[in-house]
């Protein structure tokens, strides 16, 4: 797919590509750079053609004066997303933020980005069950809960912090639904200048949902679920292109789904309608996404654990079907809607934007549902807490790119400005005490309904960034170079409008990264500096000397180094980082609040992809890390492993074509944690568990009509186990069998 063009040797024209696009101009090098859209999912038919065309995708190759330059051909701008690698279930590289769309060979970080394709091949409902194929990542919150929560590179992942598009505050808070996404990426480690600064203050990686978008192909897809014990869905996915050249694009989806969960008593129904409108222009291209996903849970809820100081030997999980709070219900709703676009002012010069709001409201014992100072016989003394709260945020980005060369060295420069208002309310009430067992529980008693929220905080993030990525000899060295300025200002209320406290800091954070592809073989190292942020506190302790003092935001600072290989049909990163956090602690001898507290994490982190040959695929990794709380309060901890940090992390999986039947597919996964502890003071520690799935999927046509029917079998063996730690002591358990059945048909 190699054609050869001549210029006249006068003109002395130049061209490059800067995230895909092909770009002519003179004297400067034009970019043209952007958000993404839709990409068909590959078939069996077209992989081996996919399988090259994700190295070498449509090629042209320009002679100028005896200097050959190669651009791709159909990667018109950085809207368009990475390719399928091969195998289709990851893609050829995410989006870095502000960077954009980024090959995984030229990314200077760790980064993962799963395909729809795999999606809906492991039946994943929401982005927690997409991301059990991620060796550095853990879920953090009990089975039956309503909210997801992560651990990546053993610090936590607040569900507020996930972005859509690469904005925060718009993605659904609580379970995020699968059915309207097309890729869910993991940028692994802290991301400041890339993204700023998450809302909770998030650092140990970034989770980046990007929506669907109409395929050039109709599609008209119908699909029915079975989830143990009895949950029944439906889902119908609808994409069209109008238009001359297809230039506007419509995606629909919509799912509902009511049963019983894994959880004895307790039922859950969840309803998503989305819509993702698409504009692709010769310099125009925009884009519009709004959705309304609502959940509700009803009688009862599983819970995290809190065992008392004077447990010291960790008791057996209860089995993961307990209903420690029978009666119980919850309900959240989320309405997003969020707009982006971009124009070509010249050749060299793009100009994008976009704006977005989130509305969410909760209502229900949907949080705190904890079981408090647990004894080694399982007993303790509970309450519930009836919680109502609301959200509101309006998030907007600005900036302009362009490409440019000096001399030999080609320039990507983009500035960026951002802004998320957050407006919150909530308000809640506890029950009184009854006593309870989490292997034999009581019937709870149930707190009372508090009344309507009142506004409880306002909060503005807001940002300036400026980066540049310098390319030396032709792609083989990339530099690249950013600051971002950052400010943070609150205001706290109390339940009667008065303002209580406020806040207005700000950081600047910056960061350098390198890519060398130092052979003929596709072989990248990389290294990286970055710092992540997050929300400085004010002391409220009255007996401390510096009370009412005022820290500005945190930094968290990772040192990265690793090498990409790729081998064509299958692709392999190994990484080696180390990432240090600050907290505040208090100084006893002064009586004074400071930011001297430490964990510091370091890992080795391998990760696999692709097909091993035409019936095999592979996709998993194996993380080691080693988290220490290096300066705790009055050193009480010092040298103490971190809780929540296993040393060894796993997970992999496999799918295989069976030869003799065509259009069956087996898989196996497995994932494993090794032994960790759940609180500072390392008094009780997890052992390790491992877990299996399986699966088959028959791929055929019914009446000429393509059917897929898939079964997935998850924690084959039905084990019980503490899975990991939410927070300081609290420790969660696994889900329990689970089988899950489907068929998708399109009409």
């Amino acid at each position: 797919m190699k054609r050869k063009f001549s210029c006249p040797a006068k003109k002395k024209l130049l061209c490059a590509v800067i995230g895909g696009s092909l770009v002519w101009q003179t004297p400067f090098i034009a970019c043209a750079v952007g958000e993404e859209t839709q990409t068909a999912a590959p078939t069996e038919q077209t992989e081996k053609q996919d399988k090259s065309d994700a190295t070498m995708e449509g090629k042209y190759e320009f002679n100028f004066e005896g200097i050959e330059v190669t651009a791709n051909r159909d990667r018109k701008k950085q809207e368009d997303l990475p390719p399928f690698y091969a195998g289709g279930q990851m893609a050829r590289g995410a989006r870095l933020g502000l960077l954009g769309n980024v090959d995984i060979m030229n990314a200077p970080f760790s980064i993962t980005s799963y395909t729809a394709q795999t999606i809906e091949n492991q039946q994943a409902r929401t982005v927690s069950e997409v991301l059990a194929n991620d060796a550095s990542v853990r879920y953090t919150t009990p089975n039956g809960h309503m909210i997801e929560n992560y651990s990546i590179r053993g610090f936590f992942v607040n569900s507020w912090d996930l972005a859509l598009n690469g904005m925060y505050g718009l993605a659904p808070f609580g379970h995020v639904p699968t059915e309207f996404l097309e890729r869910v990426e993991v940028l692994k480690g802290p991301s400041a200048l890339l993204y700023g600064m998450p809302p909770q203050g998030s650092v140990g990686g970034t989770i980046n949902l990007v929506p669907k978008r109409a395929a050039d192909e109709p599609l008209t897809r119908i699909t029915t679920d079975y989830t143990s014990d009895s949950q029944f869905g439906t889902h119908l996915d609808i994409g069209r292109r109008f238009g001359q050249n297809n230039e506007w694009g419509i995606r629909f989806n919509g799912v509902y789904q009511d049963g019983n969960t894994g959880v004895s008593g307790q039922s859950k129904k969840r309803e998503l309608g989305a819509v993702g409108l698409d504009y692709r222009g010769e310099r125009w291209r925009a884009s519009l996404d709004a959705y309304d996903s609502k959940e509700t849970f009803t009688g009862g809820s599983s819970a995290d654990v809190y065992f008392s100081s004077a447990v010291t030997s960790l008791p057996a999980a209860p089995d993961s079907s307990t209903n420690l709070f029978r009666g119980i219900w919850g309900e959240i709703e989320n309405k997003g809607v969020v707009a982006r676009g971009e124009y070509d002012i010249n050749d060299n010069l793009t100009a994008y934007a976009g704006l977005g709001t989130l509305r969410y409201d909760y209502s229900g014992y949907v949080q705190s549902t904890h079981a408090k100072n647990v004894d080694a016989l399982g007993n303790y003394s509970g309450t519930t807490t009836y919680n109502r709260g609301y959200a509101e945020t309006v998030s907007g980005e600005a900036g302009l790119r362009s490409c440019f060369q000096t001399g030999t060295v080609s320039h990507q420069v983009v500035l960026s400005a951002t802004s998320l208002d957050i407006e919150s309310g909530s308000v809640k009430s506890e029950s009184s005490k009854y006593a309870s067992n989490i292997y034999n529980p009581a019937t709870p008693v149930l707190a009372a309904d508090p009344g309507p929220p009142s506004k409880t905080a306002e909060t503005t993030l807001s940002s300036v960034a400026l980066t540049d990525t310098l390319s030396f000899n032709q792609d083989k060295y990339q530099l690249t170079l950013g600051v971002r300025n950052q400010r943070v200002r609150t205001k706290n209320f109390s339940s009667t409008g008065a303002k209580t406290s406020s806040y207005d800091e700000s950081a600047v954070t910056p960061a350098i990264a390198f890519v060398v592809k130092p052979w003929a073989a596709p072989v990248s190292l990389y290294a990286n500096y970055i710092e992540g942020l997050s929300q400085g506190s004010t002391v409220t302790d009255t007996t401390a000397s510096n009370y009412g003092h005022v820290f500005a935001p945190f930094k968290t600072k990772q040192i990265e180094t690793g090498v990409k290989w790729d081998a064509g049909d299958y692709a392999h990163t190994l990484s080696l980082f180390q990432i240090i956090k600050p907290s505040v602690i208090l100084d006893s001898s002064t009586n004074t609040y400071n930011q001297d507290g430490k964990q510091r994490n370091r890992g080795i982190e391998w990760s696999v992809l692709g097909k091993i040959n035409q019936n095999w695929r592979i996709l998993g990794g194996v993380t080691f890390l080693r988290g220490v709380t290096t300066h705790t309060a009055n050193g009480t901890y010092d040298g103490n492993t971190a809780y929540g940090t296993p040393k060894w992390q796993s997970n992999l999986g496999f799918e295989w074509d069976t030869p003799n039947v065509p259009g069956l597919t087996l898989s196996a996964r497995a994932v494993y944690t090794g032994a960790q502890y759940a609180n500072s003071a390392n008094t009780l520690k997890m052992p390790s568990w491992i877990r299996y799935d399986v699966g088959a999927r028959y791929v055929t046509k019914i009446h000429g009509k393509p059917v897929t029917f898939r079964l997935g079998i998850e924690n084959l063996l039905d084990k019980n186990y503490w899975a990991g730690c939410y927070t300081d002591g609290y420790l969660t358990t696994g889900s329990g069998r689970t089988f899950k059945l489907s068929t998708s048909i399109d009409i």
